[in-house]
């Protein structure tokens, strides 16, 4: 497929050192750089682990969608 990208001129002076090094297209080497960011960017993903309680659940009254509620009552001394 063919399209246009403005890149910074150093980066493509590099990229075209690359592509003379390895005997191969900017085509290619750009597109192998792209495919690694990419999976790069996969792997480091985190998965996050919620940590949660056992009990009883919500107290009779509390509204879990309702923020300003929410913040009453965490606000409440008592």
């Amino acid at each position: 497929m063919r399209t246009t990208v403005n890149l910074d001129e150093q980066l493509l002076i590099a990229a075209r050192h690359r592509a003379v090094e390895e005997s191969v297209s900017l085509a290619r080497v750009i597109e192998n750089a792209l495919r690694e960011s990419l999976a790069k960017q996969r792997a480091t993903r985190e998965t996050v682990r919620l940590i949660t309680a056992s009990g009883p659940g919500v107290k009779p009254g509390v509204d879990l969608d309702n923020g300003r509620s929410l913040r009453q009552i965490m606000d409440d001394p008592s």
